[in-house]
């Protein structure tokens, strides 16, 4: 293992680690004021169990709903039932456990409680819809093939949704909703984590029109209805807070640098648009403002997308990194990676991905040819062949995603 390979691992596990909702959700419980009646628990998103987890520690739940994605589950949890949906597409088990938790919900009073843990992923995982389900999905594959970045997917989602841009909340009325969330989403608007199942939201429908014509979405007569359908416009009996998000990513991150010797500079925590470029940008800036004797990391975070044009496989993270690799190549103590903080990056078994100096002749010797990987969407398997894959497995948290190019001074110790 290489020295730049060595400090990679740790940057990124002490940062995932450190960004794990255990301690925050526990501590934004102190200010949950449950009623005398019922209280349940409803949890949804990609750290959805680890949340719930932390939170039957602190209090005493009358039952409730664990909904994650697949693998994400962690076993049994007292009283709570768990299910297990689709993602980054929403699937049958999405729409079975957006119908449960709202069957839980109804019927509630005044004196009841419902504490509803979020986090990423939630828009797919937990999902109803007046939409035929396969017509529902079709659309959210186009949304997310197309480039659009997530608030304009979100738009689309939530007015097409039965339960998010508040919905959910509004769903619970009279019971006081306690919200605890974890925030996957650049600038920690609540009206687009996971779409806003209890948040009224902030954007108008002349905003969402606009996401329809910008990427020509063709949609049902019965679609372009439930778009204009009005959301709720507020909701007084839901109270809602910020546990973490992808700042406290990037700061852990940029501490653990500094304890390795590194001068650190944080280039954003709202990184966004296409993820090759990110990338590209990424490696020139690190070799534009490395100087002989200085160790440097470069730190972003935020969440980028990839523009499909092939049928490989891969995340926008493994895509970010490789497409630095062309502009590292042949420099000495050069490093780049990006990984998302869920320990899945788009649909594999990845977080993401690592390239140095060396990788884009590592791939030549074995006949591959970045450019073409890219325009084929295929990281994944380019970077599998050289050990490039950044595996972590499910990490309990979803707050976006970390990508650090590093630069070690080849004559330092």
């Amino acid at each position: 293992m290489t020295e730049l390979l060595r400090h990679a691992e740790e940057i990124y596990g002490a940062a995932i680690r450190r960004a794990l909702p255990d301690a925050a959700v526990k501590e934004a419980l102190k200010a949950f004021r449950p009623g005398p009646g019922r209280t349940l628990l409803v949890s949804v998103g990609k750290a959805a169990w680890r949340m719930a987890a932390a939170a039957l520690e602190a209090v005493d739940a009358d039952g409730g709903l664990v909904v994650t994605k697949y693998g994400h589950s962690q076993g049994p949890l007292p009283g709570l039932e768990i299910l297990e949906a689709g993602h980054p597409v929403a699937d049958a088990a999405s729409f079975t456990a957006a119908e449960r938790a709202l069957a839980l919900v109804r019927g509630l009073g005044e004196e009841d409680s419902v504490l509803f843990l979020l986090s990423g992923g939630g828009s797919a995982l937990f999902e109803s819809s007046d939409l035929p389900q396969e017509e529902f999905q079709e659309i959210n594959r186009r949304l997310l093939a197309c480039g659009a970045d997530i608030q304009e997917v979100n738009r689309i989602r939530k007015r097409l949704s039965n339960v998010k841009g508040g919905r959910f909340g509004a769903a619970c009325a009279p019971a006081r909703v306690f919200s605890v969330v974890l925030s996957d989403v650049l600038g920690d608007r609540l009206d687009m984590i996971a779409s806003g199942p209890a948040a009224v939201d902030a954007s108008t429908l002349e905003e969402t029109l606009a996401v329809v014509e910008k990427y020509h979405l063709e949609l049902s007569p019965k679609a372009h209805g439930l778009l204009e359908r009005s959301l709720p416009p507020a909701l007084p009996h839901v109270e809602s807070c910020i546990c973490g998000s992808v700042s406290q990513l990037c700061r852990t991150a940029a501490e653990v640098c500094r304890e390795l010797g590194y001068e650190v500079r944080i280039l954003t925590d709202r990184a966004e648009g296409e993820a090759r470029e990110t990338g590209e940008a990424l490696a020139q800036a690190l070799l534009r403002e490395r100087k002989a004797g200085r160790p440097l990391a470069l730190i972003l975070g935020g969440e980028t997308v990839v523009k499909l044009t092939g049928g490989g496989k891969g995340g926008r993270n493994q895509e970010l990194a490789l497409a630095a690799a062309p502009i590292l190549a042949g420099t000495e103590g050069t490093a780049l990676f990006s990984v998302g903080s869920d320990g899945t990056d788009g649909p594999t078994d990845a977080a993401g991905g690592y390239v140095d100096g060396g990788t884009r002749d590592r791939l030549r010797a074995l006949g591959i040819e970045i450019p073409a990987v890219l325009a084929e969407n295929d990281s994944y398997h380019a970077l599998e062949k050289i050990g490039g894959l950044i595996v972590t497995g499910p990490t309990g948290t979803n707050v976006n995603d970390l990508s650090v190019g590093l630069y070690w001074p080849p004559d330092m110790p």
